[in-house]
């Protein structure tokens, strides 16, 4: 485990204030091993400590070692943007009442999309639903970018494929080889106004960085999503993908112990299009995880503040 700096000083050059809650003891927080998971424990950390008092312990973690940990040793305290799909024993640790959903970590969950860019819908219309790219295949450049082999969501984009006959009606189907080839094809079509159709999730820095229109493939239907997931259902059809699942979470003593502090964390919910920006302005200025979080605490103040109570609100005050 590691305790950081109080980085927000370092970078701002403010002086924090004394928060004067002192009755929050000691809290650990898992930092998960990539951006926005980076971002989500950094901000929660300094406001816990400089909002509520809290002496706070950051654990480097990832989705495996966090659920492990929860369920073996019952810490961290709290575990920032958990993808629960990716975590089934939450659940099991959840209903032996052994950690809780403290928030959601984004207002919309995790989003998966098929995406075309929003110059060609301004243009073209009816690129904005699945029927209409069908029908005119040529303008989104008769091809359909899609996952690597391996991940989840090459069988479920597969499974689409087959339902739409997208290859009968003019649409290669280029199957990318990693996943750093997929937003480099997005970039380089956006910025030449170039045809594009391809699947991403988010949220993402491209998609924070550049203006994609989600395709509008129907209604979600949970027993067509659970087939297209299933490489031995052959009913494959379509549906539209549901949210999924991403909690901060806390154990269930925490939040009997820190009540304020989990108070504080059930109200910590980024909105997607903020976090999309996020990520993209982290991409772009090339910076680390702390430096994102100072950024988001300089220019979104009036989303943070209303996390808190007056208290912490007071504490944090015109720091920024």
């Amino acid at each position: 485990m590691k305790k950081r700096s109080l980085y927000a000083l370092a970078l701002t050059g403010a002086m924090l204030p004394m928060a004067a809650n002192a009755e929050c003891g000691e809290v650990s927080v898992a930092e998960m091993n990539w951006t926005s998971g980076g971002i989500i424990t950094g901000v929660t950390e300094f406001l816990l400590s400089e909002g509520l008092g809290c002496d706070v312990t950051v654990v480097p973690s990832a989705t495996t070692t966090a659920i492990t940990s929860l369920a073996e040793n019952n810490e961290p305290d709290i575990v920032p943007e958990l993808w629960v799909n990716s975590a089934p024993a939450y659940f099991d640790l959840a209903e032996e009442g052994k950690v809780v959903k403290a928030s959601d970590s984004f207002s919309e969950g995790g989003t998966e999309h098929w995406l075309v860019p929003s110059y060609l819908v301004e243009e073209h219309p009816e690129l904005a639903t699945i029927e209409g790219i069908l029908d005119n295949p040529e303008l989104v450049g008769g091809r359909f970018n899609n996952c690597p082999d391996g991940w989840g969501c090459r069988i479920v984009n597969d499974s689409m494929v087959e339902a739409l006959d997208l290859e009968g009606n003019g649409i290669e189907v280029f199957n990318h080889g990693s996943g750093e080839t997929m937003p480099a094809a997005m970039a380089s079509a956006y910025e030449s106004e170039e045809p594009y159709f391809g699947y991403y999730w988010g949220p993402t820095a491209p998609l924070g960085k550049y203006d994609f229109v989600s395709v509008d493939l129907g209604e979600y239907d949970e027993d067509v999503h659970a087939c297209n997931q299933d490489t031995d259902c052959n009913d494959v059809g379509v549906s539209a993908f549901p949210a999924a699942g991403v909690f901060n979470v806390a154990t269930a003593d925490f939040a009997e112990r820190e009540p304020e502090a989990m108070a504080l964390l059930e109200n910590i919910t980024f909105d997607n299009d903020l976090m999309n920006s996020l990520l993209a302005w982290h991409e772009e200025n090339n910076a680390s995880n702390d430096e994102a979080v100072v950024y988001f605490l300089q220019n979104n103040q009036d989303v943070w503040m209303s996390w808190l109570n007056e208290e912490a609100q007071a504490n944090l005050e015109g720091l920024f």
